[in-house]
C-alpha cells in the first residue's frame, strides 16, 4: 500500500475500485490475481493504531472529529447521530465485529444463486479474520436470561442465521486484537494490485458523445496534497470501474459524476450524463433502541458475542463495560458504564424509508440524508416487541447477578430516558414502550440503500443504462443481511469477484 500521494500524474488499469472496504478490498484481491487493479480508499491505514487495533479502545474515535479520524460522524435530517468509515477496511476497521452469515431471504434478494460460491466465499474471509469468543460471565448470564425470555432455541455457536440464542463469530482474536478486511489483502497479487491510501475519487468519467449509452472509462481523484490525479481503464471490452464507497458514497460519488436525478445534478451545477431517478432514494437504516443496566458487581469488557433472533422480528444484542453511546460519566446519573451493559435490539426489515440528497460538490462532505425512522406503523411496533423481549430477559432469574434487586423496570427505563443522546430533546421519564422507542432512537450502523438491485444496478450489480461501472456494496441492499452485514458483505466481495474474474477468464480463454 502506498500514500495517495506517491501515485502517478496519469495512470492505466484493468479495473478501477473506488473504496477499499468490506465489499472493495475482496473485489481488489480477487481480480488482482489475473488481472492489473487499482484500489483507492480515501483514509487511512488501521495498522498501527491502538484505537482501531484494541478492542478495549472500542468507540473512541466516534468522538474524533478531525479529518484524519477512521470515522467521519454524519447527523441525519432525523436528527440521529450516525457514523461513516474513512479507512482501509472500511466497516470492519470500526464496527463492534460481530460476524454472522445472512439469511436465505437476503441470497435471493441480492441475487447470490452459486449456493457452493457463496459457502466457499464465506470460508476464504473466515479462515483470515473471524473468531470463537469466549463468553464472559455477564454475556452468559444474558445468554440464558434471552432463553429464559423465550427468545428459544439455544443454538450454540454457529454462523448459520437461525431462529433463537446463539453465539456468534467475532473479528477479535483471544488479545483482543482486531482482524479487518485488510488482513484479507494476504490473497493479493502483489504484481497486480496497486492500493492507495487517502486517495479521494472526485469524480468518475464517463464516454457519452456518439453512444446510446454513457460508458465509464476513469477516474479523477485527489491525494492528501489536495493534487489531482487520473487513472484510467485500459480501454479493453471487460474493464470495469467497481464503485464499492459505502450506501453514503456510493450515490455520491454517482451524483458527483453526472449519473442521478436531473434535479440534484440541476441544483448543484453538475453537467449530466444520465438521469437516474432513482440514485439516492430508497435509504434504510435499522432503528436501534438501547438499555443500560447498571450491574451491582463487576463486569469485563466485550462487545457483541450473543445475539437473540426473534419471531417477532428483532435482532437482542448486548455489551459490557462500554460507554456505547458516548455519554458523559454524569449522565450515568451515579452509576457508570463500566458497572453494567447496553442491550439492545434492532428492528429485522424495516419499512420506512428516506432518501439522500447533496450537500455541495465536496465528495469529502457528508451528504444530506434522512432515513425517517418509523414511519411506517409497523416498525414502531416491532421496536416495542425487541424492548419487551429486553426488558423479560433483564426480570428473569438468569440475570439477576447483574442488576439491582431493588431497581423497578422503570426505574431502568426513566435512568434510560434522562440520558441526553438522542435529538431532538425529550421528556424526562417515559409514558410508553412507543413513546420510549421514539425517544431513544439511534443507529446500529447497518444503513443501505442509495443504489438498490433492481431500481439502480441489476442482478450482475452493474448499473442500468450505463456500461462499464457495478456497484457492489451496501448501498445496492434492499434489507441488511442478518444480525450484522459484515460477513455477507465480505462474502459478496469475494462472490462478485470470483464470478466477475471467471467470467473474463473464460472469454479471454475463448479468443
Amino acid at each position: 500500500m502506498h500514500e495517495a500521494t506517491k501515485a502517478r500524474k496519469i495512470s492505466v488499469y484493468d479495473y478501477i475500485v473506488i473504496g477499499g472496504g468490506t465489499t472493495g478490498i475482496p473485489i481488489a484481491t480477487t481480480l488482482s490475481k489475473n488481472y492489473s487493479v487499482l484500489l483507492l480508499e480515501r483514509g487511512g491505514s488501521p495498522y498501527g493504531n491502538p484505537n482501531i487495533t484494541k478492542l478495549a479502545n472500542f468507540g473512541s474515535y466516534f468522538s474524533d472529529n478531525s479529518p484524519d479520524s477512521p470515522s467521519q460522524q454524519f447527523v441525519s435530517v432525523d436528527g440521529v447521530v450516525n457514523a461513516r468509515p474513512r479507512v482501509l477496511g472500511g466497516g470492519t476497521s470500526i464496527n463492534a465485529g460481530f460476524y454472522s452469515h445472512g439469511e436465505a431471504r437476503f441470497l435471493k434478494v441480492a441475487k447470490l444463486m452459486n449456493e457452493r460460491l457463496i459457502n466457499e466465499s464465506y470460508r476464504w474471509v473466515e479462515r483470515v479474520m473471524v473468531f470463537k469468543p469466549i463468553l464472559t460471565r455477564w454475556h452468559s448470564a444474558l445468554k440464558g436470561a434471552l432463553v429464559e425470555a423465550g427468545v428459544t432455541p439455544e443454538n450454540g455457536f454457529t454462523y448459520e442465521h437461525i431462529l433463537g440464542t446463539k453465539v456468534g463469530g467475532i473479528i477479535f482474536d483471544q488479545n483482543g486484537q482486531r482482524h479487518t478486511a485488510g488482513d484479507l489483502l494476504q490473497y493479493a497479487n502483489p504484481k497486480g494490485l496497486h492500493l492507495l491510501l487517502h486517495a479521494t475519487a472526485h469524480k468518475i468519467l464517463f464516454k457519452n458523445k456518439g453512444r446510446t449509452r454513457p460508458v465509464a472509462y476513469g477516474v479523477v481523484f485527489e491525494d492528501a496534497s489536495r493534487r489531482k490525479h487520473r487513472a484510467y481503464l485500459k480501454g479493453r471490452q471487460m474493464d470495469e470501474i467497481i464503485l464499492s464507497a459505502g450506501a453514503l458514497g456510493s450515490p455520491q460519488l454517482l451524483m458527483l459524476s453526472g449519473i442521478g436525478p436531473k434535479d440534484q445534478l440541476h441544483t448543484h451545477n453538475i453537467k449530466p450524463v444520465l438521469h437516474h431517478p432513482f440514485i439516492g432514494q430508497g435509504m434504510v437504516d435499522n432503528p436501534l433502541n438501547e438499555i443500560f443496566v447498571p450491574s451491582p458487581v463487576p463486569v469485563s469488557q466485550s462487545l457483541v458475542d450473543i445475539v437473540g433472533i426473534t419471531k417477532s422480528g428483532n435482532y437482542i444484542e448486548a455489551v459490557e463495560g462500554f460507554n456505547l453511546i458516548g455519554a458523559r460519566l454524569s449522565d450515568y446519573q451515579g452509576y457508570s458504564y463500566e458497572m453494567g451493559g447496553f442491550i439492545f435490539e434492532k428492528v429485522n426489515y424495516p419499512q420506512s424509508k428516506g432518501y439522500l440528497e447533496l450537500q455541495n460538490r465536496n465528495p469529502a462532505d457528508n451528504p444530506s440524508v434522512k432515513f425517517n425512522y418509523f414511519k411506517k406503523p409497523n416498525d414502531l411496533r416491532k421496536c416495542v416487541l425487541g424492548v419487551k423481549v429486553i426488558l423479560k430477559a433483564i426480570e428473569s432469574k438468569a440475570f439477576s447477578k447483574f442488576k439491582y434487586p431493588n431497581m423497578t423496570i422503570q426505574d431502568i427505563l426513566d435512568l434510560n430516558v434522562k440520558m441526553p443522546t438522542t435529538f431532538p430533546p425529550h421528556a424526562n421519564t417515559s409514558s410508553s414502550l412507543e413513546q420510549y422507542c421514539k425517544d431513544n432512537v439511534k443507529t446500529i450502523w447497518h444503513y443501505h440503500g442509495g443504489c438498490r438491485m433492481g431500481k439502480v444496478v441489476d442482478g450482475n450489480y452493474k448499473i442500468q443504462g450505463v456500461d462499464s461501472i457495478r456497484v457492489i456494496d451496501g448501498s445496492t441492499l434492499i434489507i441488511s443481511p442478518g444480525t450484522n452485514p459484515q460477513a455477507s458483505l465480505l462474502m459478496l466481495g469475494r462472490y462478485m469477484g470470483v464470478t466477475i474474474l471467471s467470467k473474463r477468464l473464460a472469454s479471454d480463454k475463448a479468443k
